[in-house]
């Protein structure tokens, strides 16, 4: 049985990413999760990637540990009815996917729909350290920041919490049985599950413990239960004997490291006469094997019985020196023959399986991961081919050494000690902050020209500085100038060694919040504007600013998802806005404003009478033309009154207004 203790580290350590392999029979999985928030499967056998789940909190709330949830059969656990439904062919598999997070919030992923199977929230105030699941019942237990740790029952999803420390819980582990659980801070403390109390005490750490694992599946009475711990900057693996006597103050094992340990997989004992093998991935990148007897104390540290290192090559010349390659973790197979290693970068780690060779102290494996990197793309990518550049006859020039010069050059303005100190002897960086005070200040007298000069140079400088020493106020203080054409005379004054670690700060920057990385956009541009020519030189360019594509690949789906949702909304806006503009329309008034009557003659005298109206007609509607209205009206009562012997003066009238004499009703008037 394989117990891991990589996927229980502290959040402390940010250079660490969580990583688990599946649990045994069978690796069938490697779970990782890279600095731009994903978490990605891989299959342990073909190297593919299998998921990818980004969780929605991930840029606010990273994950800070990973566990897998044992394998159990058909009849337990929360995947119960995927269990059944694919009981004929996957009845081993593992499924369930056991994330924590820094918002206190553990989330739960299944491999297997891919997708979030549950979340557990609000028992955490603090960070989620570690991870631990119950080996038979359905129970997870987490440790957090807060000093607590809760025990959720996946079934119901009540959690039971209770205070372990007065320190942050760092790690816990489960004993194969299920009875104990070991937790720890800066003190280990074993725990009996079932009445939640204090069963073991183990002092000896001085900083926090970041491993913890069951070495032997022994019961506590016989005097052989063992366990391992490790902590963080500590190059020893201690192994504790939990006595019935009370008596194991003191560690009985110690195992020598090259660092401190980041992932810890373990092969238990179950007798005295089997030994417990051990492999022990520590922070530089280095792999340790031990293989030891636990029959009692032993004094001596025990040295590792292999050592395993993985390197790129760094050319064709044999004379070449091989570039390192870290390895993130290390899965022992039950076959206790073989090895199955992960290395390279966590964006795309590279899965590979060895027998493992005891008789070589030390082994550095070679391979050429620049033909199994590849970055998966959506869109074309332009394949740029690198040259093939000879050491021996091409000269490298850095910053330091003779025959090299700074691009930096005084202005005439400035005094000739400025120019005799700068040749000589660099100015410190106590008097640079003092000549920049004195150009905030505003002395008389101080070209603006040579002070924007001297600001910039000091600002390269303690960029320099602050890259080299990770001191974050230098470095908070130079990164959040908002000037642009400052920003681009200090990035075009760097040295090419500080470029990429300048890439890398800005890239651990832009996971922050949004309104924080409007800043680092700005540089970013810059570096990457400046120095194209340096990046695209680099074989392992790549690897290098893989993160950063990713990350920003990631915010730029979510921005055209946002830019349609505005756009509807804006549509939806503009036109309640219109409507609530137009004016409404108010109570009609039936009373006409003007009324026009004709009045008819009761006396039909004769046809020339009918001649007569209809000529008058005529008239009225030239006259309505020309005329206002209340003459129109004072004419057509005049005309109701107007005799039959008038008949000649209206026949004149109605030519002069163009009427013609050849209409009927004027040829029976003259007949």
């Amino acid at each position: 049985m394989a117990v891991h203790g990589g996927g229980s580290g502290p959040a402390s350590s940010w250079l660490a990413s969580p990583c688990a392999f599946s649990p045994l029979p069978r690796r069938q999985c490697f779970a990782s999760c890279a600095r731009d928030g994903r978490v990605r499967v891989w299959d342990s056998d073909t190297g593919n990637l299998r998921r990818e789940y980004a969780p929605s909190a991930r840029l606010s709330a990273a994950c800070c540990c990973v566990a897998w949830g044992p394998c159990r059969t058909n009849k337990e656990g929360p995947q119960r009815k995927k269990r059944k439904s694919e009981a004929g062919q996957h009845v081993e598999q593992s499924d369930l996917l056991a994330l924590g997070t820094a918002a206190g919030t553990v989330l739960i992923y299944s491999t297997v729909k891919g997708d979030l199977h549950c979340t557990l929230d609000g028992g955490h105030s603090g960070v989620v350290n570690c991870i631990q699941w119950h080996p038979e019942h359905s129970l997870l237990y987490s440790g957090s920041e807060d000093t607590h740790i809760i025990e959720w029952d996946l079934q119901t999803g009540k959690p039971h919490k209770w205070k372990a420390d007065r320190a942050a819980v760092t790690s816990l582990c489960i004993s194969p049985d299920g009875m104990f659980l070991l937790s720890a801070g800066m003190t280990i403390k074993m725990w009996n599950l079932e009445t939640k109390e204090v069963y073991r005490k183990f002092t000896g750490h001085s900083t926090m413990v970041t491993t913890l694992c069951f070495a032997t599946n022994r019961p506590p009475d016989s005097n052989g239960l063992y366990f391992v711990s490790g902590a963080a900057h500590d190059r020893l693996l201690s192994v504790w004997q939990v006595r019935s006597d009370g008596k194991d103050k003191m560690s009985v094992v110690s195992f020598t490291l090259t660092d401190e340990p980041q992932h810890v997989d373990l092969q238990m004992s179950n007798s005295k006469e089997e030994a417990v093998r051990l492999a022990v991935v520590c922070k530089d990148g280095q792999l340790h094997l031990f293989e030891h007897f636990l029959n009692g104390p032993c004094k001596k540290p025990l040295s590792p019985a292999c050592s395993v290192q993985m390197s790129s090559a760094g050319g064709k010349v044999e004379e070449d020196t091989p570039v390192p390659v870290p390895l993130l973790a290390a899965s022992l197979c039950a076959d206790k023959q073989n090895l199955i290693l992960a290395y390279g970068n966590h964006l795309q780690p590279v899965i590979e399986k060895m027998p493992i060779n005891t008789s070589e102290r030390h082994t550095c494996l070679i391979r050429d991961l620049h033909t199994s990197l590849s970055l998966s793309v959506d869109t074309a990518v332009s394949k740029i081919k690198t040259p093939i550049v000879n050491d021996q006859k091409s000269k490298v020039l850095i910053p330091g050494l003779p025959g090299h010069q700074a691009p930096i050059k005084a202005t005439p303005s400035q005094s000739e000690k400025r120019k005799q100190g700068s040749s000589s002897t660099e100015m410190s960086i106590e008097e640079r902050l003092e000549q920049i005070e004195l150009n905030v200040s505003g002395s008389k007298g101080w070209n603006k020209n040579a002070a924007s000069s001297l600001q910039t140079d000091s600002f390269a400088v303690l960029l320099v500085q602050g890259l080299e020493s990770k001191d974050q106020m230098i470095l908070n203080k130079i990164l959040q100038t908002k000037k642009e054409p400052l920003i681009k005379k200090t990035v075009a004054r760097l040295p090419p060694s500080a470029v990429l670690p300048l890439v890398e700060e800005l890239s651990r920057r832009l996971q922050g919040h949004p309104y924080g990385a409007i800043l680092v956009v700005q540089w970013l541009k810059a570096v990457l504007t400046q120095h194209t020519s340096y990046l695209s030189t680099l074989p392992d360019l790549v690897s290098q600013l893989g993160m950063l594509y990713h990350m920003i690949e990631s915010r730029v789906k979510l921005y055209h998802q946002l830019t349609r949702l505005h756009g509807k909304l804006y549509l939806l806006m503009t036109q309640v806005a219109t409507s609530s503009n137009v004016p409404k329309a108010g109570e009609l008034d039936h009373k006409a404003k003007l009324v026009y009557e004709e009045e008819s003659s009761d006396e039909d005298e004769d046809s020339g009478a009918e001649g007569l109206h209809e000529n008058d007609s005529d008239g009225w509607e030239e006259e309505e033309e020309n005329e206002r209205e209340m003459e129109v009206a004072e004419d057509g009562e005049s005309h109701a009154d107007i005799d039959v012997d008038d008949e000649d003066d209206m026949k004149d009238e109605s030519k002069v207004n163009g009427d013609s004499d050849l209409e009927p009703e004027n040829e029976s008037e003259e007949e």
